[in-house]
């Protein structure tokens, strides 16, 4: 695959798309956690929101409002703080501070100076636990550890999704080198994953550097998948994923395929995220599907979101004129952001990596 230049219209849709599919997924997440797919479709019928097309309306009293109401339709003015943009944004942070030269310490200190512990969740709660146990100030200082950083990933949720939520901006700013956008998520996913933890980061990373650089998202995938072991239990998913494109009982199949595992399981959601993008024509159907599909609702969203705006076809207004390009986050330091600040910065990193690579 040829390396291109990064294309500021396709790094802003990139950008509309992931947090777009963030804010529609994350009003239900809980209730699609506590009730499954039944409750979760039977509240999107309920409100007349399926197909769902649009953001997710609002019932008062349910747990959607106690839980999401300012993302529910028409409540709506801003991007609310959740770690799926978070992650996004301390990636571009480290980017911009160490280049593509960063490794796990470097992930691990901007954790500690920019992530509150309590916008963590499994895996990355896990291992910020270990980094708090065993750190000296040294260490945040830049001094090399005095402790196994590997201690970090050794936790019960290693192979769970945080880490493919993490992994999106690296194959943004790496158009057409999928081996190396790879290799950037794998870094940065090693401090609290293992695995297929670190396998569907890769696979996500490396299918949008692809996806502005091939003649269609399925070679994309295909591209993707050449940097990942084919053995896996990712690459495994992904297969299973594609295999359901076109299939009416597709949302069906992955919950029987996949009956079991967590809701924030790596590879029941990376089958998800696959399916949904394959599937869709457009960016209101992508982002649906993939949200109205259950499991990790605004983590799915977000990626699918993301990659889908990395194929040059535009955002539709209703889903990016609520939030105003207001993006709040949870990091040291800040609490919002402006859509145009961070398309720019990422564009000033995608052009120094192509400059030099």
């Amino acid at each position: 695959m040829k390396a291109v230049s990064a294309d500021p219209a396709r790094v802003r849709a990139a950008w509309q798309g992931r947090i777009s599919g963030c804010i529609l997924g994350k009003p239900v997440e809980v209730l699609s956690f506590q009730q499954g797919l039944d409750g979760l479709t039977d509240y999107l019928a309920d409100t007349g929101a399926l197909p769902l097309r649009d953001y997710v309306p609002l019932e008062p009293g349910s747990t959607v409002e106690r839980r999401g109401k300012a993302c529910c339709r028409d409540h709506i003015s801003r991007a609310e703080p959740d770690d799926d943009i978070d992650y996004t944004v301390l990636a571009l942070m480290l980017l911009e501070e160490h280049g593509v030269g960063f490794d796990v310490t470097d992930v691990a200190r901007a954790w500690l100076r920019r992530l509150p512990a309590g916008a963590t969740w499994t895996a990355e709660r896990a291992a910020y636990a270990t980094l708090l146990a065993n750190m000296d100030d040294e260490f945040v200082n830049g001094d090399e550890p005095g402790f196994d950083i590997g201690l970090c990933s050794a936790n019960d949720y290693n192979d769970w999704i945080g880490a493919q939520i993490r992994a999106d901006l690296y194959g943004w700013v790496c158009p057409g080198r999928p081996a190396l956008a790879a290799e950037l998520a794998a870094r940065d996913a090693s401090l609290s994953h293992r695995d297929d933890g670190v396998y569907g980061a890769m696979f996500v990373a490396a299918l949008a550097a692809a996806i502005p650089a091939g003649r269609t998202i399925d070679a994309a995938v295909d591209a993707a998948l050449g940097q990942i072991p084919a053995g896996s239990g990712a690459a495994a998913a992904v297969a299973f994923g594609r295999g359901l494109v076109g299939r009416d009982d597709a949302v069906e199949r992955l919950h029987q395929e996949f009956a079991g595992l967590s809701p924030v399981h790596t590879v029941n959601n990376l089958a998800l995220v696959v399916w949904a993008l394959l599937s869709a024509d457009d960016f209101s159907a992508a982002i649906g599907d993939a949200v109205a599909a259950g499991w990790d609702t605004d983590c799915n969203g977000a990626t699918v979101g993301g990659l889908f705006g990395l194929t040059g076809n535009p955002i539709p207004g209703h889903w990016t004129a609520p939030w105003n390009e207001r993006v709040a986050v949870n990091l040291a330091g800040q609490s919002e952001l402006a859509l145009g600040e961070l398309v720019a910065r990422t564009m000033a990193v995608a052009d120094r990596i192509g400059a030099s690579h």
